[in-house]
């Protein structure tokens, strides 16, 4: 049956001069950007306006110039920095910029490089607004292509991302995969819960990024969010946003093989709102499905003492946000690490695109209100229910629209070619 839309899809040109689509149902508004696939807005709707779940760095450039290494990088590093926002697509390397015979810029290509916007529409059938953008490796020792579709649909408060990769070369291709999900204020407060499908869960080994700037002991695995080993002997409870605390830390968590959705999730006491992010898991993935090995925690409290997070290197780190990333990746090593350690707690570090295949991440990030208290000690666990996902509190449930098997992100995939 055809559906009455009330989804609408528009080209902008946001306040940094960057090219972007704007996706809106009534129910969320999302703004993805043509730079990076940077996702700076995802609002839900609240009373007369919409109220963004998504960080928007402090730091981020909106000169509308191009980032230069000659004038930039002393302050910001690496381009990634200078458009940092929200969530963004990640491939092929998560993580640190590396050169291993083929150059990576932090996060990969999909992060950095500036997407091709191709067409954009509403779907006759399902009233979906979309928008479709592609990219294509900039290096030939590895053939990539990507094609991307961003949609919401009518009556769900999700913004939906197909990401088909494919290998155009004569040799499998092992690449990292991930969604950077991350939240900022005025959603992200002090008192927030995290909750994820993930049961056990590592901190990075020595000699990373975090080694100076966190609270938890390093190289530790541990089985409870709010039991968490510290460097100084005692525990702590990282389920809990405790606010600006001068650390920064990240959590890795393997989602379990017998999941049939993997998800993660943070929910809002005092606004009622909750963020989850949510994809197939082990145990429900179709052949062309990239099914994302782990839950990421990135918990941006403060502890960068250094640009760009601080005005000068030594002075106030100002950033306040929260990755719940999810991954096919060691840590976020990037790409080189990942192939040498091959898996993590069971899970894969890498997925390979065959020669001349092709694999697809579907995704599904939600932002809704939730009433009565349900979520707000957290989720226990996240289920289908036909056209409903079905999210379970500590004693009550959340019952929201949704696309639960990605039946209709495929059908756009067909209809959009």
């Amino acid at each position: 049956m055809k559906e009455t839309s009330t989804a609408s899809v528009r080209r902008v040109l946001e306040s940094g001069k960057r090219e972007a689509s704007v996706l809106d149902n009534g129910q969320v508004r999302v703004m993805v950007t043509d730079k990076g696939g940077m996702i700076p807005e995802l609002g839900a709707k609240v009373e007369n306006g919409f109220l963004n779940a998504h960080w928007l760095p402090e730091f981020r450039s909106n000169s509308g110039k191009k980032f230069s290494e000659k004038d930039d990088s002393a302050f910001w590093k690496v381009d990634l920095l200078h458009s940092l926002a929200g969530n963004f697509p990640c491939a092929p390397s998560f993580g640190g910029g590396e050169d291993a015979g083929i150059a990576h810029p932090p996060h990969g290509w999909s992060a950095n490089l500036v997407w091709k916007f191709g067409k954009s529409g509403v779907d006759e059938e399902t009233g979906a607004a979309w928008a479709v953008s592609s990219m294509n490796s900039p290096e030939k020792a590895l053939p990539l292509r990507f094609r991307k579709i961003d949609a919401v649909f009518p009556g769900s408060p999700v913004h939906y991302e197909s990401l088909e990769i494919i290998n155009t070369g004569t040799t499998d291709a092992d690449i990292n995969v991930a969604q950077h999900n991350t939240v900022g204020a005025p959603f992200l407060q002090a008192g927030c819960r995290i909750s994820l499908s993930a049961d056990r869960f590592l901190t990075p080994p020595k000699g990373g990024e975090f080694d100076d700037t966190g609270r938890l002991t390093v190289g530790a695995e541990f089985k409870n969010l709010k039991k968490a080993p510290m460097r100084s002997g005692k525990t702590c409870d990282v389920s809990l946003v405790p606010g600006m605390i001068g650390y920064s830390d990240f959590v890795t968590g393997p989602v379990p093989q017998k999941a049939i959705i993997g998800w993660s999730a943070v929910s809002n006491p005092v606004l009622g709102l909750v963020y989850l992010c949510w994809f197939p898991g082990p145990a429900h993935a179709a052949e062309d499905d990239i099914v994302l090995s782990f839950n990421d925690l990135w918990m941006q409290y403060g502890g960068r003492r250094f640009t760009p997070w601080a005005a000068y290197d030594g002075g106030m780190d100002r950033t306040f946000c929260l990755g719940t990333e999810n991954s096919i990746g060691a840590y976020a090593n990037g790409l080189k690490y990942s192939k040498a350690k091959k898996e993590l707690l069971g899970a894969p570090t890498t997925i390979r695109i065959p020669a001349k295949g092709r694999k697809v991440l579907r995704y599904g990030t939600l932002f809704a209100p939730y009433a009565g208290g349900a979520l707000d000690n957290g989720l226990a666990s996240v289920q289908a229910e036909k056209s409903k996902l079905v999210l379970s509190g500590t004693s009550k449930t959340v019952k929201i629209a949704a696309d639960t098997a990605f039946t209709k992100l495929k059908g756009l995939e067909k209809s959009t070619r």
